[in-house]
């Protein structure tokens, strides 16, 4: 396995993965996997990661989006791994966000939060293990399917960056 930069050629498989993860309904509240354009414009350019198993097949990948365009908010960024569901539980979303966290601190980015659904325990169990802490607990925050759901924001807060 091998951790690369994620290109627009492997946009297909990152899309592919990524609906795996829509499906589930507890990963994202998105019901669907936007367009490449789409995807391109709302992640930051140097912190996308994507892991290749031997035969060069995309198995996960990792990303940033920036929290809010005021400058003030320019070292805060939010958190998405997913991974290929026949390789979950394999310490594959522990490198690619190892890796992730290493190059969000290459480019000046100070706190990395996530919003995740508390029924998703190993997302929140892979983010504690890696410094997250949880800082709230939003009720109702947004709905899916006519259902309210709630979340739990966690940060990471770099020890090399800003502070």
């Amino acid at each position: 396995m091998k951790i690369v930069d994620l290109m627009s050629s492997h946009y297909e498989a990152v899309k592919e993965i990524y609906e795996y993860g829509i499906a589930t309904g507890n990963a994202t509240f998105q019901t669907e996997a936007p367009t490449w354009e789409e995807w391109d414009k709302s992640h930051l350019k140097d912190c996308r990661l994507i892991a290749l198993n031997d035969n060069e097949k995309v198995i996960g990948w990792a990303a940033l989006t920036p929290v809010s365009g005021r400058c003030v908010y320019a070292g805060v960024a939010e958190v998405s791994v997913y991974i290929h569901p026949g390789y979950q539980r394999k310490g594959l979303g522990k490198k690619l966000m190892e890796e992730l966290i290493f190059k969000s601190e290459d480019q000046n980015l100070w706190t990395l939060q996530a919003g995740i659904f508390p029924e998703n325990e190993a997302s929140m169990k892979l983010h504690q293990q890696l410094g997250f802490r949880k800082v709230g607990y939003r009720e109702k925050i947004g709905k899916m399917k006519n259902v309210w759901r709630d979340t739990v924001l966690l940060e990471r807060r770099s020890k090399k960056v800003g502070i």
